[in-house]
């Protein structure tokens, strides 16, 4: 079995968010998928596979499957580019499809831009965002309240939470376990901790302990369901923005989101791909 890994949104061929892709002929068993996404230990694995015009793909965690992961979606365009060739590439998820973009950068690596799932986004109940902030040791006091905080949806659910401090997003701890089972009971897959620099820059940390991971170096499901959210706020950035992910990983990672002003349209996520190696 070929399995490739690839680093999603890296940022001048460095850092970026590793993904495991696999292309095959018939999908293994759910066990099986969730056996190989243990053993190559990134936070998603994707399985490929051709159907019709497209290719069906699934995403696993070490731990469950996700209904859609940006950053592996990322790591397959640059998989399908050296696989087909560049251009446009049709993905049936479990109960929508995608598509991907697939071009080549100046430096010979791939950019690839997905089309995100329809979005959409509420209120979180105040009750339950003191819960998830005092698991951070944080209070209603460290966020900025021109962002309410929202739980936000592009294919998978995300609570976005705007910081009013950089040092606060840098300083980030959590209780892993405490996190997970509050995050289980909404269904939420990360945590999208934000701080925003200006108009069109953000930075973000993303806790993913439902999916046994600490944090994401770049989360593009996230990141579209973040522009859906400032979308739905009236967030004024001329429909195109930065996500600076990673930095305090040691994994410097870029996101380039656009959307248009349909409200609950999909979302535009563009990053750039570097392999880690080609199999294993």
């Amino acid at each position: 079995m070929n399995i490739q890994r690839i680093a999603a949104f890296s940022y001048k061929n460095n850092g970026g968010n590793p993904a495991g892709v696999i292309i095959i002929d018939e999908m293994p068993t759910d066990s099986e998928m969730l056996d190989l996404a243990k053993s190559i230990g990134y936070s998603e694995t994707a399985f490929l596979k051709p159907k019709n015009k497209g290719w069906r793909i699934r995403y696993f965690s070490p731990e469950m499957e996700v209904p859609f992961c940006g950053h592996a979606t990322i790591a397959c365009g640059a998989a399908l580019g050296a696989y087909s060739g560049v251009g446009t590439y049709l993905l049936y998820l479990n109960d929508s499809e995608i598509q991907v973009e697939v071009s080549k950068t100046e430096e010979g690596t791939f950019s690839v831009t997905l089309l995100s799932p329809n979005t959409w986004s509420l209120a979180a109940e105040k009750d339950y965002l003191v819960k998830i902030l005092n698991t951070f040791n944080l209070c209603l006091d460290d966020l900025d309240n021109r962002f309410p905080v929202h739980i936000a949806f592009a294919g998978a659910k995300h609570l976005v939470v705007i910081l009013k401090n950089r040092s606060t997003l840098s300083d980030m701890a959590y209780d892993f376990e405490q996190l997970k089972r509050l995050m289980q009971k909404k269904g939420l897959v990360t945590i999208n901790l934000l701080w925003c620099e200006s108009n069109n820059l953000f930075h973000s940390r993303n806790p993913f302990p439902p999916g046994g991971v600490y944090e994401d170096p770049a989360t593009g499901a996230a990141a579209a369901a973040f522009a859906g959210y400032l979308r739905d706020i009236n967030w004024k950035c001329d429909n195109k923005f930065i996500v600076l992910q990673g930095e305090d990983m040691g994994s410097p990672s870029r996101l380039i989101v656009e959307f248009s002003e349909v409200h609950g349209e999909g979302i535009k996520v563009t990053g750039e791909t570097r392999y880690i190696t080609d199999t294993i």
